[in-house]
This record gives structure tokens, C-alpha cells and sequence, in this order.
């Protein structure tokens, strides 16, 4: 689909719990080309949040173990600051339970990817465009008259539409969302998709982790993780069913 945006080459990811070691990933490669919308499916403990965390800089692949590239740049030769400024400008999260801070206001939380320390070290106070740019945004996700809510005040659907904006604000390359329809009903869940869609055909490039084989049809391709592995499974339009390729996904 062209050149690759984001690519995780071989990764490895093993976590301590007590005294044992849980290897998650097992050698993950995944390739996503820019503009391209990846759906990324397997069962439960499979290792698709983890995948997501590591692409996203969250968390890194265990040491001398694979890779993480972005636009050609490897994450491991970044230092804390470009690593930073890779989570909050150049990827936006959208996760299934929202993360929303509960002391602050809707657009507040819209606008945080775009505060101290986030994209441009802009302050929410300070920068009318920041405000501007994130009203524009809810307005457009159809919670602009909640702008003055706190999250406690909102229903389910309304939260993860403040969560997208948030992901959106600092207009990342990558949108990274993990299960984000998982906790809504069918009515939200396709509005979520819609505003995604709607984003996704202007160019954005998304990764996205869902359980729902009907969600999971509206990307470009899906892969599934097996045994800490990717099977990459192409998208049948006409049935919205996948069919599994013969190897692995590799990265370009």
C-alpha cells in the first residue's frame, strides 16, 4: 500500500510476574504502510494491548530483542525526550476505558496531548489555537456543548468521543486504539467507527485492536496475533470475513 509508517520488526516481549518469566510477544512483525488502517484481532491474553504499547512507546520490546520503527527511525536510539514527544505529537491513543483525568473539564481533557509538555509545549491557557483547534474538534464528534462537563457527568458514548479527540488534537500520523467500541452499545460503537472512518479518509494511519470481526471489516486489513505471532489476514469486501495468508506479516 506504499511506504511503511510504522513497523515493529521481530519483537520480543516478556514480562516478570514473581518469580517466572511471561513471554507475550514472540518475534512480532507488523508492517503498516502510511494511510493504511490495520485491524489487529486474537484471542484474550494473545498480546494485542502489548502490541499497542510498544508501538506506541508505552513500554519497550525486551533488549537486543526486535525493533520499533518510525518513518525509518528506530525508538531504541531515541532518549526520553524524543520518545515523549513520539507518544503525545506523532501517535494518539484511544483506549476502551477512556482515561479520562476526572478533576478536569471536557476540553481540558481534549486539549492535555497539547499542554506542557506535550505537542509543541503548548499551554491550554495560553494558546487560543489549542482551544480553537480542540472546540472545532468536539463540535465536529458532537459533545461541543459538553466543552464545560467533567467526565463523571457524561454517558459512556460521550466519554470516548472526548477520548478521540484527545487522540486527535495534536494531529498524530498514527492512531493507535485499543477496543475503542468494546464498552458501547451498537449505536455509539458506529458513530465511534464513522468519526474514525471519516479521519482515516483524509489520511490518517491507524492501527486498531477489536474482538468484533464487524469492526474489524471496516480497515483495510486485518492481522491476527497467534502464539506471539502476526497472521496477516486481508480483508474479503464482499463477505467481511478474512482469509489467512501462508506466512507471517513481515515488515517492508
Amino acid at each position: 500500500m506504499g511506504e511503511p509508517l510504522l513497523v515493529a520488526d521481530a519483537v520480543h516481549k516478556t514480562y516478570r510476574v514473581g518469580r517466572v518469566d511471561v513471554p507475550v510477544l514472540c518475534g512480532t512483525s507488523l508492517s503498516i504502510a502510511r494511510g493504511e488502517w490495520v485491524a489487529i484481532l486474537g484471542s484474550s491474553g494473545s498480546g494485542k494491548s502489548t502490541l499497542m504499547h510498544v508501538l506506541g512507546g508505552i513500554d519497550r520490546p525486551d533488549r537486543d530483542k526486535g525493533d520499533i520503527r518510525f518513518k525509518g527511525e528506530s525508538l531504541a536510539s531515541w532518549g526520553h525526550g524524543r520518545i515523549d514527544r513520539y507518544r503525545s505529537r506523532d501517535v494518539g491513543f484511544v483506549f476502551q476505558h477512556y482515561h479520562l483525568l476526572p478533576e478536569l473539564s471536557v476540553l481540558e481533557n481534549a486539549a492535555l496531548p497539547c499542554t506542557v509538555g506535550g505537542a509543541g509545549g503548548l499551554s491550554l491557557s495560553g494558546s487560543r489555537e489549542v482551544r480553537d483547534r480542540c472546540t472545532r474538534l468536539l463540535e465536529a464528534c458532537g459533545v461541543g456543548h459538553r466543552m464545560c462537563h467533567r467526565p463523571a457527568e457524561l454517558s459512556g458514548g460521550e466519554r470516548q468521543r472526548v477520548a478521540l479527540v484527545r487522540a486527535l488534537a495534536a494531529d498524530p500520523a498514527v492512531l493507535l486504539a485499543d477496543e475503542p467500541t468494546g464498552n458501547l452499545d451498537a449505536a455509539n460503537s458506529a458513530a465511534i467507527l464513522d468519526l474514525i472512518a471519516a479521519r482515516h479518509s483524509e489520511g490518517l494511519t491507524i492501527a486498531m485492536v477489536t474482538h468484533d470481526q464487524t469492526v474489524a471489516a471496516r480497515a483495510d486489513r486485518m492481522v491476527h496475533l497467534v502464539d506471539g505471532r502476526v497472521e496477516c489476514r486481508p480483508v474479503s469486501r464482499s463477505s467481511g470475513t478474512s482469509v489467512p495468508s501462508r506466512s507471517p506479516a513481515a515488515p517492508a
